[in-house]
């Protein structure tokens, strides 16, 4: 069955949120003249990565709403007890360094050229709406997506089956219609897999690079290779044979 559609994920797929991330709490540890009781800015950066990881996967399990996840990331990693709106502060002023360093990857605009014309597309990601179409507005992709699907609204969140069917729902496309698009190998990958889309992780040598890719999912270096995924005749040519 041909594909129709693509859904893609967000954050390290289409937006470079590592580098981001990383520069933004750079800069704000700067500002702040912290680096959280660490020795250094370097070793700061790696517990702020990892707190996050761990805070992230506390609200994706529901654990956990999302501004909560936010105050809890900001307690473990600064090691202090502190008031909600205390917390917020330090959020929102790490929030503005991170913003400044958003950049989508270069691969980006000329795989959603390519297939402007061949398919449709939308957005699932397991954050929230009020932050994702914000951030598809500022680096100019929001007008691409039909759909904008995120977990916090939708109750359900990546690798439950039940996401990817809600945005197959929405597309009013079957899921072997629907290619999906994302950087982790099991909540991107194995997850769409088993949902029944066109699975397809975008592994660009990241934090996942070393993990053994899973069994569904087809494995990309770059974006470029996905018009060969989906039988896209574009300037692309054929993909790389990495899947």
């Amino acid at each position: 069955m041909a594909i129709r559609a693509v859904v893609w994920d967000v954050d390290d797929t289409l937006f470079d949120y590592t580098s981001a991330d990383r520069e933004g709490m750079r800069a704000h540890l700067l500002a702040e003249e912290l680096p959280a009781g660490h020795a250094s800015v370097e070793e700061s950066l790696v517990r702020w990565r990892e707190v996050t990881d761990l805070q992230w996967a506390r609200f994706a399990a529901g654990e956990v709403d999302f501004e909560t996840q936010r105050r809890d990331r900001t307690r473990v990693f600064l090691g202090r007890e502190l008031t909600d709106d205390e917390a917020d502060a330090w959020f929102r002023r790490y929030v503005v360094h991170y913003e400044a360093a958003w950049s989508l990857f270069p691969d980006v605009l000329p795989v959603l050229d390519a297939l402007a014309a061949s398919h449709r597309h939308a957005v699932l990601s397991n954050s929230s709406i009020h932050l994702q179409d914000r951030k598809l507005r500022v680096l100019g992709v929001h007008d691409r997506f039909e759909a904008i699907l995120c977990a916090a609204e939708l109750g359900v969140s990546k690798p439950e089956a039940g996401a990817f069917l809600a945005a197959c729902e929405a597309l009013a496309l079957p899921p072997a219609q629907v290619a999906y698009v994302g950087d982790h190998p099991e909540i991107d990958g194995r997850g769409a897999a088993e949902a029944g889309l066109l699975s397809v992780w975008i592994d660009r040598g990241g934090a996942y690079a070393t993990l053994e890719p899973p069994v569904g999912p087809r494995r990309i270096a770059s974006l470029g290779e996905l018009p060969a995924i989906l039988g896209t005749d574009t300037r692309f040519g054929a993909g790389s044979g990495i899947g």
